[in-house]
């Protein structure tokens, strides 16, 4: 991403992720609303995903149609977008800085620096990205290791952290159960199938999650965590 800033010549950098595809509106959604509003300077869409048969999803398809890349719920609540569907005007990026690599969350970090800096990032749901699957639930676990491990990092240090991110664990492992209205009032999903799948995922992904988070609490090394999703 920094390689393709530092060759870039206009005035709108336009960020998507290798495996994504765009909607056939995504650029002209981006400029229109930069040209609308030259105040903004940060925009995020809407990442859906991508199904091979939408009428039949399998687990994986179901449960992150619900759960991933919820770029609205991130932006509102933790300020910053995923890089996959990212737009920014190149004098801000300048400002911000690059993305800070691959041993970190880069777009959480980047999108929190600039917010730091007083840059909002705003919620485009016209700026469409479809995002594939994870394959294997292999993968999935995978995204929860270096999560987890950067989150653990970060909380380590604070008063009662241990006990505070005990709690926290456990709350993971119980809260699918809240999630049982999310996923019935979803608009990604259709049908009774397709639900029981996302709440199936859920119940699966969130236990692991806690299993995770106590497992550090008690001594597991964060940094090999994080580790193993760097390529080498």
């Amino acid at each position: 991403r920094n390689l393709g800033v530092e060759n870039a010549g206009g005035d709108i950098l336009a960020f998507i992720d290798a495996d994504c595809l765009a909607d056939p509106r995504w650029l002209a959604a981006i400029e229109r609303r930069f040209a609308q509003d030259p105040a903004l300077n940060i925009l995020g869409g809407d990442v859906r995903i991508a199904m091979d048969d939408a009428a039949r999803p399998t687990l994986l398809e179901a449960y992150e149609s619900v759960f991933a890349y919820r770029m609205k719920e991130y932006i509102a609540k933790q300020g910053f977008t995923g890089t996959g569907n990212l737009a920014v005007r190149a004098s801000v990026f300048a400002k911000v800085g690059p993305f800070g690599g691959i041993h970190i969350a880069e777009d959480r970090d980047w999108g929190q620096r600039a917010l730091a800096m007083g840059y909002r990032t705003h919620y485009c749901p016209e700026m469409i990205v479809f995002h594939p699957a994870r394959k294997t639930m292999a993968e999935l676990k995978q995204k929860w290791d270096r999560h987890t491990a950067h989150d653990f990092e970060k909380a380590q240090g604070r008063p009662l952290w241990r006990l505070r991110w005990i709690l926290r664990g456990l709350a993971v492992g119980v809260s699918p159960v809240a999630e049982v209205v999310r996923i019935g009032f979803s608009d990604r999903l259709s049908g009774f199938r397709s639900r029981a799948l996302a709440f199936l995922g859920a119940v699966y992904i969130r236990v692991y999650r806690a299993w995770l988070m106590l497992s550090l609490a008690m001594g597991v090394d964060a940094a090999r965590l994080s580790a193993r999703w760097n390529r080498t």
